[in-house]
């Protein structure tokens, strides 16, 4: 069987022309529409031939690289019955690769009789070329960077204009200059591929930022990407050469497609039954598992198809080296709910191009049992809210929390060790795209997100947020530096958790939206990072506990602590964590006594890391091996009592 076949679709370039190809079961016939080379008129209507296997092929004669086509499916329009055919829609390719132009929202879209041509985007056919494989760039254990692209270079001063917003600014000198000096092992990039924005949102003037609404799920949103995959492959090939991985944030648990009042862009148009899930008894119902409409259903074989063949393309032709998974138990989800063993998850991780592939769960959904952090199968990593909340309650003063900081920075074995697991699969972190910035995080105790135009009502309400005794924005001096010494105790707090880390771009040095904690369509200068604004202390502190992480081996390792010496809990005065201190309410102070390898000394070492989360300085005594003394590693200095600032996280070595 030949590679377009086992695809169930796409565009297959041949010495005579392309060979076409779309899936739709319940389609009674579909066409192919080819259009001029800036697609705006139509040049034809081509009928397609049906397989045994429901799969429309055409093959035309003279097609080249850079030819603009779409579709149009034919059947029953009974919406209440869930068919949604209609031959005035032109409809993308599911399996386009690269688009003539962005999504725009228009209410033509979702009008029965309506010509969309000259809205919706062409495909483009080309002509894929291979990219460099190599062996992921990043390892479990390591930093990953997540960015939004245009956010993160659009008011980046060294970048020129002309490359600001898109992917290619990331391959920039001074860009790759700032991933380097703290640290990043991997840039995890919010979604490229073509998305439309929301109904709700042009009316009240707003755009999409995020890009979390997708049509086209392995085409590159031209307004990102607008060199294609050539811009892509050269960017990531430009990242590797610095050490750096990147990882594609996706997503495929629903299309913008939306609910019953959306657009027909593209699979709802071709089969709208197979491609969606419904209520069983209602197929006029579209299962809305994602809170975004729809939900996409993964367990059916052309959609399983299709997602591994969108990641297997982003490997082959762009050289990623892994995946972001958003609401990922969609990716497990059959109508008898969610299944670490399900098809389409086994086949992500047994994929010849995808199984040594660094995979990234979202490890949660909106619809029943969708809470299934610890529940993916290995090797998957997974985003770890527990920890998350756990270290924002800690530092915001929370009573007995010294326990569920231990297990943060230890690896999380409640969530990761069960059924004899010895290996910690979380990625750690404290603050997201989606949620608080980290400086916000302690600068706002309610979310402000009034610029949304939902009167304040999306967004998380619960935050685990503290404001330092003044809401918002604040002229005192003492209040601000109060604040950048809790950011600079999150950051110190994770750097020191074990198993893989995320910041978000940023973070490092006290970026700020003023309060908003659901961003996404705030495509403005309330998310475009200010560069020439970055506090330049907390960038030089991250930069530290980067290369603090780098230095001891003891962070970036999987397995749990075994409790036979290479963890000890102490108490200021140098004693064990007996049970009494654990259960202590306030439990304000923390010592984490570490042995690990020092690979700057080429030895084995103890490392302290001492938290004081009080308004007060605490002095330390630490256990002492005989002719040996404790060091500071912010200021190389020996005491033998040693003295913790309020408010922050010091490491100290033993030599």
């Amino acid at each position: 069987m030949n590679r377009i076949e086992t695809r169930m679709g796409g565009v297959a370039l041949t010495d005579r022309g392309a060979d076409f190809a779309v899936w739709s079961h319940h389609a009674e016939r579909v066409e192919l529409c080819l259009f001029d080379p800036i697609g705006r008129a139509e040049i034809c209507r081509l009928p397609m031939t049906r397989n045994a296997e429901s799969v429309h092929r055409l093959h035309v004669d003279g097609v080249v690289p850079g030819a603009r086509y779409g579709y149009r499916a034919y059947g029953r329009y009974a919406p209440d019955h869930g068919y949604w055919f209609d031959p005035s829609k032109l409809l993308v390719d599911p399996y386009a690769k690269e688009l003539d132009r962005p999504f725009v929202h228009d209410p033509k879209l979702s009008i029965f009789g309506t010509d969309t041509a000259a809205i919706v985007p062409k495909a483009i056919v080309t002509d894929d070329r291979l990219a460099r494989l190599e062996r992921p760039h990043f390892q479990p254990g390591g930093f990953i960077y997540e960015l939004s692209v245009k956010a993160f270079t659009m008011r980046h001063p060294e970048v020129p204009a002309e490359l600001r917003g898109t992917v290619a600014a990331l391959a920039h000198p001074a860009i790759i200059s700032h991933l380097k000096t703290i640290g990043v092992d991997a840039v995890e990039l919010m979604p490229i591929v073509a998305w439309i924005d929301e109904r709700h949102l042009p009316p009240l003037g707003l755009t999409n930022g995020w890009g979390y609404n997708p049509i086209a799920l392995m085409a590159l949103d031209p307004r990102i990407v607008p060199g294609g995959m050539t811009e892509l492959r050269d960017t990531v090939a430009a990242l590797h050469k610095e050490g750096i991985g990147v990882i594609l944030d996706l997503v495929f648990n629903h299309t913008g497609e939306s609910d019953q009042k959306g657009t027909t862009l593209s699979l709802r148009g071709l089969d709208n039954l197979s491609c969606y899930r419904h209520l069983p008894d209602n197929p006029a119902v579209l299962v809305n598992d994602t809170g975004c409409g729809n939900t996409l259903a993964c367990d059916h074989l052309f959609v399983r198809r299709l997602i591994i063949d969108s990641l297997r393309h982003f490997v082959v032709h762009a050289g990623v080296d892994g995946f972001r998974f958003d609401l990922a138990p969609i990716l497990g989800r059959t109508f008898h709910g969610f299944h670490s063993t399900s098809r389409t998850l086994h086949a992500i991780l047994t994929d010849e191009v995808l199984e040594d592939r660094i995979m990234i769960a979202e490890p949660w959904d909106v619809g029943p049992g969708g809470y299934q952090l610890g529940n993916f199968p290995a090797p998957f990593l997974e985003w770890n809210d527990r920890a998350r909340d756990d270290m924002r309650r800690y530092w915001r003063g929370d009573g007995h929390m010294a326990g569920a900081l231990a297990t943060a920075l230890a690896g999380s074995s409640g969530a990761f060790g069960g059924n004899g697991i010895r290996e910690t699969r979380s990625v750690n972190f404290i603050a997201a795209h989606d949620g608080f910035t980290l400086l916000d995080l302690v600068s706002h105790s309610h979310k402000r997100n009034g610029r949304n135009g939902e009167n304040n009502r999306d967004g998380h309400d619960e935050n685990y947020s503290w404001n330092n005794g003044v809401e918002g924005d604040t002229d005192s001096a003492a209040i601000r530096q109060q604040r950048l010494q809790d950011v600079s105790a999150l950051l110190s707090t994770l750097f020191a958790t074990r198993g893989a880390i995320m910041l978000t771009a940023g973070d490092e040095f006290g970026r700020t939206q003023h309060g908003n904690n659901n961003a996404y369509c705030q495509d403005n200068e309330l998310t475009w990072l200010d560069w020439e604004n970055a506090d330049q202390d907390l960038i030089g502190h991250t930069a530290m506990l980067a290369a603090m992480r780098r230095r001891f081996s003891v962070f970036s390792r999987l397995d749990f602590f075994n409790g036979g010496g290479d963890v000890a809990w102490h108490t200021t005065d140098g004693t064990p964590m007996e049970v009494a201190d654990w259960e202590e309410d306030e439990a304000a102070t923390l010592a984490m006594l570490l042995d690990t390898f020092d690979t700057r000394l080429g030895r084995e070492v103890r490392l302290a890391v001492l938290f004081n989360r009080s308004r007060t300085a605490h002095d330390f005594t630490l256990p002492t091996s005989p002719d040996r003394q404790w060091y500071s590693l912010r200021t190389d200095r020996c005491s033998a009592k040693i003295h913790v600032r309020p408010r922050s996280v010091e490491f100290f070595i033993e030599h």
